[in-house]
This record gives structure tokens, sequence and C-alpha cells, in this order.
């Protein structure tokens, strides 16, 4: 039976000796943006180590694949598949080398040797899925899908099939959006809704007075008008230039790195500053110095699932909130978040939160982002996770089927094999 899990559901309870090792697989680099892959594994890893696959780096000077691992933290290892330049735009054969480096990691007197033994296999994309499921002996399969990879710019035109095997396969789903959930459990049987979480204490430092002002923010008392977060093809760009047109006594500071958009057709105005990425530690900083906290986002085919972080993060930092019509932003966060539904709607929003406050929402925000910490999500993927482990023990011959038939699929005219 399908069960709606939402960010408040504590009925679930992470067993006291789960520790089952995890393989997750990511289309991001641990060292991006620190976002919801970085927030949920850092406290897995509390208890469960962590091999954290990246997708591979390609050179032309490299005749001999090889696996660079590290530990960017406690219980988090680190692997880049460092492949050589030949194998560059063939993914499939990139993958069946990244397979093959891991399982040379993991076999005895690997430099993994051990660590990894029995895990639960997590995937964020599902482009390596056919060559990965069934090649560690895993336990269960977990498909944490936090965006609608598909509709993204540059999708691969397969990602949609490898993710109808990857949910075929998969013991548990878990949606970062709410109209991702009604998409995915319509496919699953097991899918769970875990929206957005927040590290409270560490955006609370915005409301400090000992936080200091960033030495790149614009200088001067003009009202700031503030994003962080990653600039893409999500961002409404039209609407940030009509911002800094009809406001030009507010500064507009938009804060992270461009992604997939050629800077030079960011907008441009005197009172529009792109400030470039800012490291996690940095953004309570920035948040503090936001007059209003924007989420100006296109409405488009990249952000139609979209459930956005930095929601819970801005109300942490105490911050009035600003939005376009996202779906699970006006199902989710109003009337905290203030919605707008037209360029002409969002200017006069972002002047009414600065001439009308409302303290009481503010403080409502402030108490919503106490409520949904990433410990709560975590503790209840987890019990999920033992629970799924639990049936797959109890069905190997399910599981035999899973392994076989992933290596079965048939991608490009060949099967992915080593």
């Amino acid at each position: 039976m399908t069960r709606l899990v939402d960010r408040n559901d504590r009925t679930t309870r992470l067993p006291a000796d789960f520790d089952a090792p995890l393989v997750v697989h990511s289309h991001l680099r641990w060292d991006f943006v620190w976002q919801r892959p970085q927030q949920l594994l850092s406290r897995f890893a509390a208890s469960s180590p962590v091999l954290f696959v990246e997708e591979p780096v390609w050179a032309d000077d490299i005749a001999t694949p090889s696996l660079e691992l590290s530990s960017p933290m406690k219980g988090v290892t680190r692997a880049i598949p460092r492949l050589p330049g030949a194998l560059r735009g063939d993914g499939d054969a990139s993958i069946v080398a990244t397979r093959t480096l891991l399982l040379q990691a993991m076999a005895r007197g690997g430099a993994l040797a051990g660590q990894f033994r029995a895990p639960v296999q997590w995937f964020y994309t599902p482009m390596p899925a056919p060559a990965m499921l069934g090649a560690f002996g895993e336990r269960a399969v977990v498909y944490d899908c936090m965006d609608e990879l598909s509709q993204f710019r540059f999708a691969p035109p397969e990602l949609v099939e490898r993710e109808r095997l990857l949910i075929g396969r998969a013991d548990v789903v878990f949606t970062g959006g709410y109209r991702l959930w009604q998409s995915k459990s319509k496919l699953h049987p097991n899918a769970h809704f875990f929206g957005c979480g927040v590290d409270s204490a560490h955006f609370a430092k915005a409301r400090l007075s000992e936080t200091p002002r960033p030495a790149d923010f614009p200088a001067g008392d003009a009202p700031v008008l503030g994003y962080y977060g990653v600039i893409d093809e999500r961002i409404d760009y039209e609407l940030v230039r009509v911002l800094a047109e009809r406001l030009p006594d507010y500064q507009v500071v938009m804060v992270g790195p461009v992604v997939k958009v050629d800077p030079r057709e960011l907008p441009q105005a005197p009172n529009l500053h792109w400030l470039g990425q800012k490291q996690y530690a940095e953004l309570p900083a920035y948040a503090k110095h936001f007059d209003v906290a924007l989420m100006p986002f296109a409405l488009n085919e990249a952000t139609e699932y979209i459930n956005p972080t930095k929601t819970l993060e801005y109300m942490a930092a105490g911050k009035p909130i600003v939005s376009t019509a996202v779906a699970d932003v006006v199902r989710n966060f109003t009337p905290i978040v203030k919605v707008a539904r037209s360029h002409d709607g969002f200017v006069a929003a972002a002047r009414a939160a600065l001439a009308c406050p409302e303290p009481e929402l503010v403080a409502r925000g402030i108490g919503m982002a106490k409520d949904a910490s990433w410990e709560s999500i975590v503790g209840t993927m987890q019990g999920l996770i033992a629970t799924a482990m639990g049936e797959a023990e109890q069905a190997p011959p399910a599981a035999a089927r899973r392994a076989s038939s992933a290596r079965e699929v048939a991608v490009g005219g060949e099967e992915l094999t080593a």
C-alpha cells in the first residue's frame, strides 16, 4: 500500500542497530552546492558508511581507468572515476568502466575491501541503473527522486526508460516534492514524500547580531532583495530584470553558481549583482542581509516538480519570502511565503514585504523550520529502508530476479556487462 510520508511524520523510526552501508550513485558532485543528497547522506553516515559515486571525469592523458577515493567527512567516501578520453561521449562504456573500478576496489585487497558488503544501493540518477543493479549483492534498492531530471536541460533521451527500470527494481522510492510523489506513486507501491528539511540552527545564524556582512555584499543602506541557489534554467531571468528595473532604489542580489546558462546572457543593471557560488557555511551571512528573500523561479518543465530546499532555510533565517507560483511552494508554504502569479504581482509583493511587514508570519516560518529537521527525515527513511530490507530477505527469489533482469537490459543494442 502506498503511504504518504510528510515532513513532520515521526511514526516510523530508525532501528537502533541500523548500520547498512550505502552505495550511492549521484549526478551531482559532493563539493557542488550543499543540498538534499549531502544533507541526508551526511546524517546517514553517522551510523552507516556511505560510498558516494560520482559521474566520471575524462582526460586525454589518462591511459588506464582509476578510482579517486577521498573522505570529505567522517563516514563518507567519495569516489570519482577517472577515465581515458577515448570513453568521453560513450556513457554506457563509462558506466561499465565505473562498475569495474568499484568492484575491484571492493574485492579482497582493494581499497574498499570489506567496507561495503551487502549494501543498500541508492540512486539519485537512473542512468547507471542497468549496469549497477544487482552488481554489489545489495540488500535493498532506494531511488531518491529529488527532481524530474528528464525535464531538465540537456537530459539524456534514455533517462525515462532507465527510470522506469529503476522504479521497477527499487524496494522503496522517496521523492523530494509532493507532485513528484503523486507521479511516482502511480508507478511504485512503496513511494513516500519527503519534502524539504533544514538545519535550523545553521540558518538561525542569520538572526544573530555577530554574523558579519559579507565583503562582496553591495554597500549602502538600500533595501536588498536576495536569492541564493543554483542559477540555471529554472530562474525567470526576465523577472529578475524587471525587479531591478522597476525597483531602482533596491539592490537585487543573486548568489550562486551559474550552470547550463551563458553568464554573458544574464540581465545586467547597476543595482543587480551576480555574486557567484558561496560555501554552505557562508549562506547565513548573505541571508542575514536580505531584506526580502526571493524565489524567482520560471514556471516551466524544469520547475514543475521542484520543492525548493531554500524555502525552509529562508524561514529559519527569519526572512519574509516572495515566490513565483511553484506548485509545491503554493501547497506547502503559503501563506508564510507570498506567492505572485505575474511579474507585476511579484514586484508589488516585494514592495509590500518591506512596507507592510508581517512579523507573525515570519515567526510561524521560524517555527515551521524548527519542526522540519533533516534528522527527523533521515530517521523515518532509515526505518522504511530497514523494513524493505527485511521484506527482501524473506523473498530471495524476487531479489535474484531483480539482479538477473537488470543485467539483461540492453542499452544501445548491447548488454551492459563487465
